[in-house]
Parts: C-alpha cells; sequence; structure tokens
C-alpha cells in the first residue's frame, strides 16, 4: 500500500477501521502492548511468589538485551523502504532472509549459552534458559516483518502485531503460569507468545509483491552490516538506560537503592509512553527533505507529553505511587517529579537515537558510549538518591543536547549536499 493510497483509505473509512490505519491505532496498540507486557509482570509476582518471579525478571531482564538485534532490524527494514520506495520487494526478499538467518542464529548462540546462563543467574533447571533460546527466534522474526510494516507506513497491520505481541503475552503466559507456576512455566507461556505476532506479521505479508527496482546497495551484505550498526548503537541506549540501577546497587544502602529502584518503574513509564512518536515519525526521518521536520515535530510533542508526565508526578503523586509500590516506598514520593523528568529525558533520547540510525549516522553512537562511561564514573561518587538521580539527569541531559546539536547540523550538511545535486541535475545528459 502506498502513502497515498494509505491517506485515502484512513481519510474515507470510518469507524475502527480508520482508527486502527491512523497514528491513533498504533497509539493505542502500543499502549495496550506496554500494558499487557506490565500487567504479564504483575501476574508472575504473584502466581510465581518471590524465589521464582526472581528468576523470571532475570530471565526478562536477559530477554529484553537479546530484543536489540530484532529493533536494529526493525530499523534496517523501516529506513531501507522509506528512503527507497522503489526498492521495496528487493529490501522485503532480502531483509526476511537477514532475518531468519539472524533468529537462527542468534537461537543458537542462546542456546549454547544457556547452561551458563543457568548458573549465573541461579536458576531450578537449565529448561527455562531453554525456553529463552527458543523466545528469541520468534522474536527476532517479528522485528524485521514489522520493520516492512513500518516502512510502508501500513500502520493498521503494524498495530495488528503490537497488538498479537502483547495480548498473548498475558493470556498464554497467564495460561502457563496457572497450570505450572515455574520459571519454565512462565518461560514457556513468553515463548509461546512470541510466535503469536510472528503469525500476524507473515499474513500481512504474504499478498504477491511488484518486483521494483534493484540496487547492489540492497543485498544481503549491506543489510546485515546496516543492521549490526543499528543493533550497537541501540544497545548502546539500553545499556544507558539500564546502568544507573546497577549503580544504585553499589552505591546506596539497600533501602535507597530500592526506592531508586522504585522510582525507575514510573520513568520507564514514561519513557515507553511516547513510544509511538517513535514508530510514526522514522520513516519520514528516514526520508530525504522531511528529516528535520519531522525530528522537531516529534521533539516537541515528546516534550510536550513529558511537561504532562512531570506535572502528574507532582499532582497526583499519591497515585503514582500505588503503582511504583505503594506505602512500603513512600520515601520516595517526593522525588517522582525527578523520575518524570528522567523518563522524559530517556524517551527524547531514543528518539533521536533512531533519528541518528535513520540518517545512517554511525559516529554519534560513539557518544552514547561515551556518555555511559561518564555515567558510570560520576555516579559512583553518589552518596544519596538525590544525588544519583540528579546525576543521572545531568548527564542525560547533556547527551540530548550534544545529538539534537550535532543531528541538527548533519541535516544542514545533508541539505545542502542534495540542493548542490539539484543545481547540478539539467547538467547532467539525459539518459
Amino acid at each position: 500500500m502506498t502513502v497515498t493510497e494509505g491517506r485515502s483509505t484512513s481519510r474515507h473509512a470510518g469507524g475502527w477501521r480508520a482508527l486502527l490505519r491512523g497514528s491513533a491505532g498504533i497509539a493505542v496498540a502500543i499502549v495496550v502492548m506496554n500494558v499487557s507486557t506490565y500487567a504479564f509482570q504483575m501476574i508472575a509476582a504473584r502466581l510465581l511468589g518471590p524465589e521464582q518471579y526472581g528468576g523470571v525478571a532475570s530471565l526478562m531482564a536477559v530477554l529484553l538485551v537479546v530484543a536489540v538485534l530484532q529493533l536494529g532490524l526493525q530499523a534496517t527494514a523501516a529506513r531501507r523502504i522509506s528512503a527507497t520506495p522503489d526498492h521495496v520487494g528487493q529490501i522485503e526478499r532480502v531483509v526476511l532472509a537477514v532475518t531468519y538467518r539472524a533468529a537462527l542464529a542468534l537461537g543458537v548462540l542462546m542456546l549454547v549459552l544457556s547452561p551458563v546462563i543457568w548458573q549465573v543467574l541461579r536458576l531450578d533447571t537449565i529448561t527455562p534458559a531453554i525456553l529463552l533460546a527458543v523466545a528469541a527466534v520468534p522474536l527476532t522474526v517479528q522485528g524485521g516483518q514489522a520493520g516492512i510494516l513500518q516502512g510502508e507506513r501500513r500502520w493498521g497491520a503494524l498495530g495488528a502485531v503490537y497488538l498479537a505481541m502483547g495480548l498473548s503475552r498475558v493470556t498464554i503466559g497467564t495460561l502457563c503460569m496457572v497450570l505450572r507456576p515455574t520459571e519454565a512455566g512462565a518461560m514457556l507461556g513468553v515463548a509461546l507468545a512470541l510466535f503469536a505476532p510472528v503469525i500476524v506479521g507473515h499474513l500481512a505479508l504474504r499478498r504477491p509483491r511488484d518486483p521494483g527496482e534493484h540496487s547492489a546497495a540492497n543485498s544481503l551484505r549491506p543489510v546485515l552490516a546496516e543492521a549490526a550498526r543499528s543493533s550497537m548503537a541501540l544497545l548502546a541506549f539500553y545499556v544507558l538506560s539500564n546502568t544507573d540501577i546497577v549503580v544504585a546497587r553499589n552505591v546506596l544502602d539497600s533501602h535507597d537503592a530500592g526506592l531508586y529502584a522504585s522510582g525507575l518503574i514510573l520513568a520507564k513509564v514514561v519513557l515507553f509512553l511516547p513510544q509511538f512518536v517513535v514508530v510514526l515519525a522514522f520513516p519520514s526521518m528516514s526520508t530525504a527533505g522531511q528529516r528535520r521536520l519531522a525530528l522537531l515535530r516529534s521533539l516537541g510533542l515528546m516534550i510536550v507529553l513529558g511537561v504532562c508526565s512531570v506535572l502528574g508526578a507532582v499532582l497526583l503523586s499519591g497515585v503514582a505511587m500505588v503503582f511504583v509500590g505503594g506505602e512500603k516506598y513512600a520515601d520516595v514520593e517526593g522525588h517522582l517529579w525527578a523520575f518524570a523528568v528522567l523518563g522524559s529525558l530517556m524517551a527524547m533520547l531514543q528518539l533521536l537515537v533512531y533519528s541518528v540510525l535513520a540518517r545512517q549516522g554511525t559516529r554519534s553512537a560513539y557518544l552514547i558510549w561515551l556518555a555511559v562511561a561518564v555515567l558510570v564514573v560520576l555516579s559512583l561518587r553518589a552518596d544519596s538518591l538525590v544525588s544519583l538521580i540528579a546525576t543521572v539527569i545531568t548527564v542525560d541531559a547533556v547527551l540530548l543536547v550534544a545529538l539534537l546539536s550535532l543531528s541538527l547540523w548533519r541535516m544542514s550538511r545533508l541539505e545542502d549536499e542534495d540542493a548542490a545535486e539539484d543545481e547540478r541535475a539539467p547538467e547532467a545528459p539525459a539518459a
């Protein structure tokens, strides 16, 4: 479906169909997916108990790192299709070929590492680690499929993939834990649930495709190389956004470290709240002539959402406490606004990281790794919850300004180069 066709459908279709095909549909689908994921964790904590849930939580953290490859494949597919829409047929075939190979390789790697994961996470048996390796395969495949749909701006189909991912986890996962309330039962539910979005993605992509144009730039090796670069940049962001909790466990006492962890629940909610903005903006940020406007508009929307989140944390702090731990964590209530600020900064940083991926920036990723190093060094000097959150906010804010400045400068250079090429075009001999 072309962009024009998609807009026409959204304009003339009515009711739920128009909603699901538009930006509101993606927003709803992503919110449902995130809420379902959060609900699965809450249900697991209650059905499994502290000992079993501790192992499941650690396995889900590992799965989050494994998902970096999925996100890298999605970003690569979406960028290439948005930048060169005449090559969609070739890009889809190559992306899926790379995706299947990467999924199989990652699954085998995780299977080989399963004894290590079993021992390091102190799991009851090796079975949950093996199921983690199984889960890595459909998770990776879903990334390639979602990237193709995102690049084509097929928001209805992409929303269906996100809904399948969230709803299947909470339903199938809960059923498996009810039948077998163990680490293995929970991970079996997670692994089985991840096949649901793959099935939805396969159905969405099975229609015949116009071969379109071909290019050597869209062959197997360049696509694989770009996916690897994108995955490393995203890995840097995820390391940055999760380093502070590791530091907190080492520099704060157990009470303050627990308070910091509870505050981070709110920060993560604020981080994922505007995730739909990134999904919608990425194709435009990958298109020459639309990058700057798409980035600035998206950043402006995130600032508005961030201000609302901070005000909500101040005015509705009592309500927020219900979701971050309750009365046992009452001492963190006065600092919730700061965690809302942190979450807003991370959301904007995530947008800028995807902006870097959209314009194929490579050096900007080094800034993120540098920020990780600076954060670790400075955070180790923190002696209280307040000083730690202040340090993390400062590092993230400086990185945000640096990445934004670099992105705008680079976009100006790209626009000047495009303008120069347009001026030279009439002098070129006709084909």
